[in-house]
Formats: structure tokens, sequence, C-alpha cells
């Protein structure tokens, strides 16, 4: 795989912990929407620090976008990403990844796992195929919701909230368990998207194919 060093373009504040990151494109540069890069900042100790980053751009964009959520209560790339500057530069590799679409169906994505989903929807948006796909999304607070004017005017009704640790009005409060996909959803036979932490991703495969999702049908970062 080949790598290409981008310089930061612009860096704009999405949610309180969250960063859009506009990135020069390669020549020739080509991805899937879902797929992601082996990221690094070309700085310092991080530039060894590879970490997996997915592609929030359309891939007609004259420039890449990166959704990142930081986490600051420690000492890794999310948190150096918070002091870049734009002229900074990153190193990325070649696209790579199992999530793309396959047809209509239901997304299930966990805090900053909606990023894959985020390209798959801008994409099928500026196609106007966005069709009868459903998003659930599961979050612990109002204020850690990625995006929800963007997804709210491309999904309308079929866009679902979910929060897990406080009680919001206008909210479903709780999780993405059994009872609640038995609740919302009709037909398991059907493509289902999850991305989200590995606990909620494991869980919630476990929990399709028991209420009979084929495995085929179950798409996911292996």
């Amino acid at each position: 795989m080949a790598d290409y060093s981008v310089k930061l373009l612009a860096k704009k504040p999405v949610t309180h912990n969250v960063n859009a990151y506009t990135v020069e494109k390669p020549a020739g540069f080509t991805y899937t929407p879902g797929q992601a890069t082996d990221f690094s900042i070309l700085k310092d100790q991080w530039a060894a620090e590879k970490r997996p980053f997915t592609f929030t751009s359309l891939p007609t964009s004259d420039t890449l976008e990166f959704t990142i959520k930081s986490y600051t209560d420690h000492e890794g790339v999310t948190n150096a990403l918070t002091h870049v500057q734009p002229g900074d530069s990153f190193e990325i590799s070649d696209a790579w990844g199992a999530i793309e679409y396959k047809g209509e169906g239901v997304f299930l994505a966990g805090g900053a796992g909606i990023t894959p989903f985020l390209a798959i929807f801008r994409d099928l948006y500026s196609k106007g195929q966005v069709g009868a796909n459903q998003l659930f999304f599961s979050n612990r607070t109002t204020a850690d919701i990625i995006l929800k004017e963007e997804l709210e005017q491309i999904l309308g009704e079929h866009f679902f909230n979910l929060i897990s640790g406080e009680n919001a009005g206008g909210y479903h409060h709780g999780r993405i368990d059994k009872a609640f996909l038995q609740k919302h959803i009709t037909n398991f036979d059907q493509p289902f998207y999850v991305c989200g932490p590995d606990a909620f991703t494991e869980s919630i495969l476990k929990t399709l194919e028991e209420l009979g999702a084929s495995a085929e049908a179950l798409i996911f970062e292996k």
C-alpha cells in the first residue's frame, strides 16, 4: 500500500469533542464511501502512531475530510489532533475497509461509529438514493450526537436517536438491545450495517443473528 503526505487545509468543530478535518487529496486517490485509511500526524513522536480513520467526504470532492472524536483524557493521537493547525501534515495510506453500501437496510451506530455511515449517507443523498434506509444512532448525551441536523435532513423520520446517559425529552432513553430491535425492526431479512465501540458491535451482531439476520447480511469492520 502506498502512503501519501497531505496538508491540513481546515479544522472546524462539529460537537464539543469532534472536529472535521479537511485535507489535501492526492492526485488519483480513490475510496468507496465507508472505507478508512491508516492515518498519522507527521510531527514529533506522532509520525509512527498510525490510527484508522474513515473518510467522511464525498469521493467526488476535490479534498478529503475526516470527522474525528478526540479523547482528551489521555495523550493519544486524537488528543494531539486538537492541537493541529492548517498547514500541518498528515500521512494517509490507500483506502481499505469492509464497510460499504450493499443496498437498502438498517444502520446501527454507536458514538463515533457513525463516521463510515456519514460518507455513505452523503453519497446516497447526493445521488437522490437515500430511499427507505434507517439509522439508529446511540449516544451517551444529546451533546454527543454528531451532525444531528444534517442526518435529519438526509433521513427525515428514518433517523432515530437513543440516549443512554441522560433522560432527554423527545429522545428514546436506553441502548440498542434485543427488546429495542424486536420492537423497531420487523424485517430481519435485509442488510444491517453496524459500527461503534467493539462491545457495542459484538453485542448487536450477536443479537441480530439471534433474531434471524443472516451472517451475509451483516456489514461491519472485521
